[in-house]
């Protein structure tokens, strides 16, 4: 007899879980769990060990993400897949951030998580269509940081002339002198580039300004 896959499935709505479980148990494959908060979710994650774990991202106790990230701190192997009435782009990066193998919208959930499941247990990932331009601007995103070096695209000329002689150890006196403008517009450009990176801390510029050298 084969062993049947161990599914939590955790939502505080019961309508909505009850819907679920209906759906679920019909696959004999299939062995349900049920969850109704988050602190219970996590719980029963640590002792039945299942397989996959669907989430309810907004539950009480505590949410689908703070019980994502206790997962993977605690290193148990699982594959989550989350479910939100939210079509929120930060909340999905963030999902995404995390880890979770699917993400599904509460208005689709009848009609995908089936196949959600199915996708997530062949190790890949799954999302609704809905949010199919969410991961392409998170893809374009991450191949435009590979290629452009962490943010340069976002600097102007007159910036990346300072951080190029910034990379060349120039301090900003001797800057100003070498493109003969003032000290104050130079630690102007400085402060500027360093808002628009992100960058924060005593040599923080001047690490940056090294790896992308290269790239100016």
């Amino acid at each position: 007899m084969n062993k049947k896959t161990k599914i939590l499935l955790a939502d505080d709505h019961s309508l909505i879980r009850n819907g679920l479980v209906q759906v679920l148990v019909n696959n004999s494959e299939l062995e349900i769990i049920e969850a109704e908060n988050g602190k219970q979710a996590l719980s029963l994650i640590q002792s039945e060990k299942p397989e996959i774990a669907i989430l309810d991202i907004e539950m009480p106790e505590i949410s689908g993400f703070e019980v994502a990230e206790k997962v993977k701190y605690q290193g148990l192997a699982i594959d989550l897949i989350f479910l939100t009435m939210l079509n929120d782009e930060t909340m999905f990066n963030k999902a995404m951030d995390i880890g979770v193998k699917g993400y599904v919208l509460k208005e689709n959930t009848v009609n995908e998580i089936v196949n959600c499941i199915e996708t997530v247990l062949k190790g890949n990932y799954y999302l609704s269509p809905s949010l199919s331009g969410y991961l392409i601007r998170r893809n374009n995103k991450s191949t435009l940081s590979a290629t452009d070096k962490r943010g340069l695209h976002l600097l102007t000329v007159s910036e990346k002339k300072i951080l190029k002689l910034v990379a060349e150890m120039m301090t900003s006196q001797e800057i100003a002198e070498e493109l003969n403008i003032s000290i104050k517009t130079v630690q102007n450009h400085r402060s500027n580039i360093c808002t628009k990176l992100d960058l924060s801390g005593t040599h923080a510029l001047l690490k940056y300004a090294m790896e992308v050298s290269n790239k100016m």
